[in-house]
């Protein structure tokens, strides 16, 4: 048997690099040995992404994109379709999950400063993929074509329209009608399953393709390539498979605990993950009282709201997505980890992350008065992080880097 599987896989050699792939990306490809646990969540964004793919797939088996049909259609999944409630589970939950850890993902390269030099590409790729993330969980927030899918896919579409000159036919174009329609929803459902998918997955593999090229970061900041032996392999570096493949297994396994304590136990999660209003069919003639996106979106909703003028507040929503492309260049200090950074840097980031998670919780309530102020406090210091990046990540006062990469 195993002299038949060695003379298919030259058969295949011969044909298809398949060897030389698995060796560049994993038995060859050396990573620092000292990763830690922020470094799961790389390979648990890529497994996330593999259960949308699948339960995706099945649930477009059985659910129809016509306005008469689609709540319907979701209905009889969860009812009537063999195991249908565990798949629209699992790709609902998916859809948080999704986030969570590519937030975590984005918030280990601001720690270890993994969009410097050489990596400013693989950043770029890395937003790219989250801009297109965002772009997918809009197009399929009004598949249910529930009460808040429909309504907070209406006001959306309507904030392209504050955008002078092309705004209202821009948002003409993307609805594809005058108001959120059947029209709408089978294009959303063209964007969501197809169009948005295939370019998700091309530009993840344009950002493992970048990141094997240049190399993982660790968390002492440290390229370990200049350090190598006689056979030019790092001092510093561990062949990624077996040492890292069983470890994101693992990592794998301690993830799927909480998330199928979601799936099967509190799917809903009190309404941050499916909410209340989304059980009931759409109704374009009634209102919800309130109206707001999911959680993961809700952090620019809270900024575009703190902003009493509409095309002003549609614009600063705007910045505070794109200025994550220039990063790499903001950042002016020439320490990587926060392990060797200063007390600014450091203040600087907490004060964002909390400003980060305080505006996704104030994008969820209902505006009032003290919490439209609270949410402005909160902009102004989210914006702050960047725009004055430039200036205390140079004056800080960083410690000295090691040769080496350190153990810890």
């Amino acid at each position: 048997m195993s002299g038949a599987l060695a003379r298919l896989g030259r058969w295949v050699d011969d044909r298809f690099p398949l060897s030389k792939l698995w060796n560049e990306h994993a038995a060859q490809y050396y990573a620092p040995k000292n990763f830690n646990f922020w470094y799961y969540f790389g390979s648990l964004a890529l497994f996330v992404l593999m259960i949308q793919l699948i339960s995706g797939i099945w649930l477009t088996m059985s659910y129809k994109p016509d306005a008469g049909l689609a709540f319907g259609s979701l209905e009889g999944i969860m009812r009537d379709v063999e195991w249908g409630w565990l798949i629209r589970y699992l790709h609902s939950t998916g859809a948080s999950a999704f986030f969570i850890v590519v937030y975590l993902h984005m918030f280990r390269a601001f720690l270890y400063g993994s969009y410097k030099k050489p990596r400013e590409l693989l950043w770029i790729i890395g937003m790219l993929i989250y801009f297109v993330l965002m772009a997918e969980a809009f197009f399929g927030y009004l598949l249910p074509w529930g009460q808040m899918s429909y309504w907070g896919a209406q006001v959306i579409t309507s904030l392209f329209g504050a955008i002078p000159v092309i705004g209202e036919d821009l948002a003409l174009w993307i609805r594809g009608d005058y108001v959120v329609s059947d029209v709408t929803l089978n294009r959303f459902y063209s964007y969501h399953v197809i169009a948005v998918p295939l370019v998700l997955i091309g530009l993840v593999v344009a950002h493992i393709m970048a990141l094997h090229e240049v190399g993982s970061n660790n968390p002492d900041g440290i390229e370990i390539k200049y350090h190598k032996d006689p056979q030019g392999r790092p001092l510093d570096g561990i062949p990624f498979h077996p040492y890292y493949t069983v470890k994101d297994v693992v990592g794998m396994v301690v993830f799927l605990i909480p998330f199928a304590l979601v799936v099967f136990f509190a799917p809903e999660l009190g309404g941050w993950f499916l909410e209340h209003n989304n059980f009931e069919p759409a109704n374009p003639i009634k209102t919800p009282e309130h109206i707001a996106p999911l959680w993961y979106l809700t952090p620019y909703y809270a900024i575009l709201r703190a902003i009493p003028d509409k095309l002003l507040g549609v614009l600063a929503m705007g910045v505070s997505i794109f200025i994550f492309f220039l990063v790499p260049w903001l950042d002016r200090s020439p320490v990587k980890s926060i392990r060797y950074r200063g007390p600014l840097y450091r203040t600087a980031l907490a004060i964002f992350a909390i400003s980060f998670v305080a505006l996704g919780y104030l994008g969820t309530q209902s505006p009032t008065e003290i919490l439209t102020w609270l949410a402005r406090i909160f902009s102004i210091s989210y914006f702050a992080f960047f725009f004055l990046m430039p200036f205390y990540t140079r004056w800080d006062k960083d410690k000295p880097v090691p040769e080496r990469v350190t153990s810890k």
